[in-house]
């Protein structure tokens, strides 16, 4: 690995940092545009107007248009990804996903992971982890919950001795 492209890299992300029960609270958060939830909604032609129909969602329960779930898993994943992603060879799989409270537009994302288990791979170069990620708007409820698998580079294949 190029030296210059290695210092770029976290120093604490390897599959040997990964242990069962660890829990990082990711440091950014992310407020969510209404621009980000129309356009990623449009893109994937998803047709829900509770996505993109401001007249018949102010009629609705919720009084607002509401965040694609699409985009809300991908803002939670995203801002988990300098802690869990930085050494990533592979995405595995995306499991239980599960979106408990609407984001509206303007709210603030944050996210939350516990590594809930690792294992060797295929690869002699690398290790799985599973990790369990949730995410929470600005007053403390709880978004977005699911399980990501990752195969993340091994530090002693990777990283000059």
């Amino acid at each position: 690995m190029n030296a210059e492209i290695q210092k770029l890299t976290s120093s604490d992300s390897y599959f040997e940092d990964f242990k069962p029960g660890m829990m990082i609270r990711h440091a950014r958060g992310k407020t969510v545009e209404a621009l980000e939830n129309v356009l990623i909604t449009n893109l994937v032609m998803n047709t829900a107007e509770g996505h993109f129909n401001e007249h018949r969602m102010a009629e609705s329960p919720f009084k607002h248009r509401i965040t694609f779930g699409g985009v809300t898993a991908s803002l939670i994943i995203g801002i988990a990804s300098q802690d869990t992603a930085e050494n990533a060879l592979a995405e595995l799989g995306l499991d239980k996903i599960r979106f408990k409270t609407p984001v509206l537009h303007g709210d603030t994302l944050y996210a939350f992971t516990e590594v809930l288990a690792t294992k060797d791979s295929t690869r002699p170069d690398a290790g799985e982890v599973l990790f369990r990620h949730w995410g929470i708007n600005q007053n403390d409820k709880i978004v977005f919950e699911g399980e990501r698998r990752v195969q993340v580079k091994r530090r002693s294949h990777w990283v000059k001795q």
